[in-house]
């Protein structure tokens, strides 16, 4: 038997549905999804195009709300938050990576990693040295002046590994954070986020379609049209 104590859990999910649309033309997304992600784990999601994926991660990362059902971060159940509460949790204590970048175009790679300090009200001088900090954990320290239609694809995610870190999440979601790049940069693109994840701490929430990345992961779950099971 162990005597290592166990660990918290960071994500828990209760009941969740989500649909989309009324009448008979209403579609349910999301049945009665139950989930418990421990702190510190890696989970990879996986399942089928169209099944909820990314609607569960836009959940758990406020930028949507269930139709039912209960979810808490960290203890904090973000159903009793207030629309301002949510925004403040979404810039600072979660860190969300899309498959395409979404860097802007008009600002710097220091500056779009710095964004989410600047708009939390960092000072810019704090938020800039701190966008060079997550620059350099991502091998972009010499990139930090270049814009993104500079950069290849690989070093745009990097970026935008980065902009997600930038603020010190306690949680990260990435919906396909790979699925743009080729296999080769892919692979490394997903170590360095295993590592960040390791060295920073995070609970991580991964969808992906890549099986040899998920099974890079501490667990993996499929998401199916009845609910999630173990893959």
């Amino acid at each position: 038997m162990s005597d290592a104590l166990p660990r918290q859990v960071a994500v828990r999910v209760e009941g969740v549905g989500k649909g989309y649309g009324a009448g008979e033309r209403r579609v349910e997304v999301l049945r009665a999804i139950d989930l418990d992600v421990a702190q510190g784990e890696m989970l990879a999601l996986v399942g089928p195009s169209g099944v909820g994926k990314s609607t569960f991660l836009h959940l758990l990362g406020l930028l949507d709300q269930p139709d039912a059902g209960r979810i808490e971060l960290f203890g904090q159940d973000i159903g009793a938050l207030s629309a301002r509460e949510r925004a403040r949790w979404r810039n600072l204590r979660i860190g969300y990576v899309f498959q395409f970048h979404g860097l802007l175009g008009e600002f710097t790679l220091q500056e779009n990693v710095a964004m989410p300090l600047l708009i939390a009200g960092s000072g810019r001088r704090a938020a800039m040295d701190r966008a060079q900090e997550l620059g350099m954990a991502v091998g972009l320290s010499h990139r930090l002046e270049h814009f993104p239609d500079q950069l290849s694809g690989g070093e745009q995610q990097r970026g935008a590994i980065a902009r997600a870190l930038v603020a010190g999440p306690t949680l990260l979601l990435a919906d396909e954070p790979t699925g743009n790049l080729d296999s080769a940069t892919a692979g490394a693109v997903f170590e360095m986020l295993r590592n960040l994840h390791l060295s920073r701490g995070l609970t991580s929430v991964i969808v992906t379609h890549n099986a040899g990345l998920a099974a890079r992961c501490d667990r993996i779950l499929r998401l199916t049209a009845v609910g999630l099971e173990a893959a």
